[in-house]
């Protein structure tokens, strides 16, 4: 037995009723591939026209290394200008890849480009439109976002492989204690069950994202995602209308996020060692009891 993955339910367009009823209050996740129908954005952005608007910002590069546990999760390992970053990622495999990456700030105009979806939902968090950038071969690990928003995931120019578990599997999947991603010794595409056997019979889903595609997250889903081609991502946010989910984010920026930094920094490699100790064991102990249920 090994990941029982399933493919995510996919339409060209969907009702707001629908679309609340099967996805939003059933926290399921959708692929919408005729969203970006009316976008400027399907058509207008390319790596060339970005690289025309922007390609003199330096921009911040992660790769596929496990995170430094003296360092904060997600820090950079290079720089690079923008325009540059995109020459590499049209010519060649890298790892190299760009995370949560504003450019709406520097050019305001680009929201033109898209359209929030707000017939389908509320709470959209119009000031954050974040872009992710990778190459062939560039991976961001397994997590899930600490706020807890609803996320639209729109993909332009090539192909990404997306896998998702729902947030009930999360000791299943070896969640690092006091934060929001997983253990990192383990390839999420092929995992070692015989080393990592609490991931035998996690049950998920797995997407193929092409250009224009669409991918609704539910808050608090996992997700793992590799770039196929050198491409871009657009993530919209939006916030659950409960107030519970939203007193529940801001817990997660305050102890999973500031919290478990200064840990990290203050006590280092100790401090990883012993979290990944506890995941283990929790995930073990998830799997003797059958959990979930």
């Amino acid at each position: 037995m090994s990941f029982i993955l399933k493919p995510v339910d996919t339409v060209e367009s969907i009702s707001p009723a629908d679309f609340k009823k099967n996805y939003l209050d059933a926290r399921r996740p959708l692929i919408i591939k005729g969203l970006t129908k009316t976008w400027p954005a399907r058509e207008k952005w390319t790596t060339d026209y970005l690289k025309q608007i922007g390609g003199d910002i330096t921009v911040s590069l992660m790769d596929n290394s496990k995170a430094d546990p003296s360092k904060p999760i997600n820090a950079s390992v290079a720089e690079m200008k923008f325009g540059d970053y995109l020459d590499l990622i049209k010519k060649e495999p890298t790892e190299l890849r760009i995370f949560f990456f504003n450019l709406f700030k520097h050019y305001p105009d680009l929201i033109n480009d898209i359209v929030i979806p707000k017939d389908l939902m509320g709470g959209f968090i119009e000031s954050m439109p974040a872009m992710f950038f990778g190459g062939s071969n560039s991976v961001t690990f397994l997590h899930y976002d600490i706020d807890l928003p609803h996320l639209f995931h729109t993909h332009f120019g090539g192909r990404k492989h997306i896998i998702l578990f729902d947030n009930k599997w999360k000791k299943r999947l070896y969640c690092i204690p006091n934060a929001t991603y997983a253990l990192e010794d383990y390839d999420v595409a092929n995992p070692d069950f015989e080393k990592f056997p609490a991931l035998k019979g996690v049950e998920g889903y797995e997407v193929f994202l092409e250009h224009g595609d669409t991918l609704f997250m539910p808050t608090g889903m996992w997700h793992w995602m590799k770039y196929l081609d050198g491409s871009f991502s657009l993530s919209l946010r939006a916030w659950d209308a409960s107030i519970t989910r939203k007193a529940q984010s801001v817990f997660n920026l305050a102890v999973k996020g500031g919290l478990d930094s200064v840990l990290k920094m203050a006590f280092k490699a100790p401090y990883a060692k012993w979290r990944e100790r506890l995941a283990v064991k929790r995930a073990e102990s998830a799997m003797a009891e059958g959990s979930p249920k």
